[in-house]
């Protein structure tokens, strides 16, 4: 697909301090390749339903099962992934297992994506 004008420098250039300062400010690559992760885990529809309703609630498999209308395996599998990326703890009480979100800054990612895509069209 071509490259529309406004995407692409018009005119070859080259800025030195501010390509340091970007340089120097660099995280390291196991960092970056954690952070794509998470975003990658976060980038499916049914576990972004499955982080809505941890958000409002501790729920059991049962009770996700239920609410988002899926199989009991479909749920597991989504949750495996989640939890594999520290999305979500689990906990367990009796033949129960409850889940929830992992900490704060799960809360806050869900906080601040849905203060994103909630911003009129215009602001963006």
């Amino acid at each position: 697909m071509p490259e529309k004008k406004e995407e692409v420098c018009q005119e070859e250039c080259f800025h030195p301090d501010m390509l340091e300062r970007a340089r120097k400010s660099m995280m390291p690559q196991e960092t970056l390749q954690d952070l794509a992760e998470l975003f990658k885990a976060l980038g499916d529809h049914t576990r972004v339903k499955i982080l809505n309703a941890l958000y409002h609630a501790e729920l059991c498999v049962c009770d996700l099962t239920s609410l988002l209308d899926m199989k009991q395996s479909a749920v597991s599998h989504q949750l495996r992934v989640l939890r594999a990326g520290k999305i979500v703890k689990s906990r367990k009480e009796g033949k129960n297992v409850f889940y929830s979100l992992d900490d704060t800054h799960i809360q806050k990612l869900i906080e601040l994506g849905l203060e994103h895509v909630s911003e009129p069209v215009h602001r963006r």
